[in-house]
């Protein structure tokens, strides 16, 4: 027989498990669970663009993802108003949405002749049952059984009511040393609303190929005239170019594609890519990409969805640690761009190359490598790669204004412009 000391003993170790197993949704692009892959979120009108949307339009986004677990489970979604800096805004949902709070996804479907078994859950927004009202950021938050105590997804996404029109300028570093390595960015928000004072009022973020990790925050514009407000400080968003994406092409696991060195077939199906050599010594070369995109395709099915297979995909870099304490990250939207153990590699300090496996669907993949510096925190973006002026990026610059006495941000213009080559 169990003393009560025993039994409350047992009730508490009880809850400590149960609220240990419970977690927390962050206001970034997260997957919480490893069986969780192939996170999808963009504007319905192009594929992998950029999950944005106009207020009040017939513009949809489309979101997936796809269980490993396969079988059918219980997922539920909504939306969560978010500040310019990713926050939450602190509102009720009756402030932000129109309809209903919640609701289930119901949308799915079973893997087809894969390897890997698998069930793809998709979801477009705004729906008939959730449909955000204000503009502004929102946190999509997916979650098990009803409880957002059992987060599965959180993706963010930008509602935006277009009252202002931002002109674009990608031009030179105005620093000598960076001129022919940086991209700097000048911008004007071109307005008719009154904007009594844009010093505390408005806010403006320049992001890089939409990676978050990228943002830069703009809060005092250089020249103030009536209907514009220009932005083109001497040092600011001023960012590395970098270099194009590698690339690799698994729409086929039966041909190798390009990049793909051999493909194995077991009980699961392995790819190996060609080893990758540092290219930060090397010149410019105009190669085609995505500027980190990727695509989920699949030459042996009809369905990409559902007959893409899984492939343990190997990469290799041919080089040593920069400095003496850091790790080396393959990055891609696949992944967005997230520095964590599934996407780190590891040094093989006799061949002195850098190994990593990494579980994708088959498709076409945008990639590269990045050094995290333990010792100074900074991620370098240009050790492996290289950084040209003349590389080909695409540059989102953000607007936001909190009108004087609102509780909330609004996202009140959106520009989305590519780099120009000199």
């Amino acid at each position: 027989m169990i003393k009560p000391a025993g039994l409350f003993f047992l009730l508490l170790l009880t809850i400590q498990i149960a609220v240990a197993q419970q977690q927390q949704f962050v206001y970034e692009n997260k997957v919480y669970l490893p069986q969780i892959k192939t996170v999808q979120c963009y504007n319905a009108q192009k594929e992998q663009s950029l999950p944005v949307i106009a207020l009040k339009s017939n513009e949809r986004l489309v979101f997936s993802f796809d269980d490993l677990n396969a079988g059918s489970k219980n997922y539920w979604y909504t939306v969560e108003h978010c500040t310019s800096d990713w926050k939450s805004s602190r509102l009720s949902t009756i402030d932000y949405l129109e309809s209903l709070s919640e609701d289930r996804i119901t949308d799915y479907k079973y893997s087809f002749g894969t390897i890997q078994k698998y069930t793809h859950y998709q979801l477009t927004l705004p729906n008939t049952q959730i449909r955000p009202k204000i503009s502004g950021n929102y946190i999509l938050k997916v979650y098990e059984d009803g409880n957002q105590q059992k987060p599965v997804i959180s993706q963010q996404f930008y509602v935006v009511d277009n009252l202002v029109n931002i002109g674009v300028d990608v031009v030179a570093s105005s620093q000598v040393s960076l001129r022919f390595s940086n991209q700097k960015i000048n911008f004007t928000i071109l307005h008719q609303m009154p904007i009594q004072n844009p010093y505390t009022d408005l806010k403006a973020i320049v992001m890089q190929n939409g990676n978050p990790q990228t943002a830069v925050l703009n809060t005092k514009p250089n020249f103030i005239r009536p209907g514009s407000l220009a932005y083109n400080e001497l040092n600011s968003n001023d960012f590395v170019a970098g270099n194009e994406f590698r690339k690799f092409d698994i729409r086929s696991l039966r041909y190798k594609g390009d990049n793909v060195q051999d493909i194995i077939k077991d009980t699961t199906t392995s790819v190996i890519l060609f080893q990758d050599i540092n290219t930060s010594k090397a010149k410019y070369s105009n190669l085609i990409d995505e500027n980190g995109s990727f695509f989920i395709r699949n030459k042996e099915g009809s369905d990409d969805p559902t007959e893409g297979d899984y492939a343990n995909v190997m990469f290799t870099l041919n080089a040593v640690p920069p400095t003496p304490n850091g790790d080396v990250y393959v990055t891609g939207r696949f992944n967005n761009y997230i520095l964590n153990e599934a996407s780190k590699l590891s040094f093989d300090s006799s061949r002195k190359r850098f190994y990593g496996n990494i579980l994708l669907k088959q498709g076409l993949y945008d990639y590269k490598y990045v050094w995290l510096n333990k010792d100074t925190g900074k991620i370098d973006q240009a050790v492996f790669e290289g950084s040209f002026f003349e590389t080909l990026n695409t540059y989102q610059v953000f607007a936001y204004y909190k009108k004087p006495g609102m509780r909330w941000e609004e996202l009140i213009g959106y520009s989305n412009v590519g780099s120009v080559k000199r």
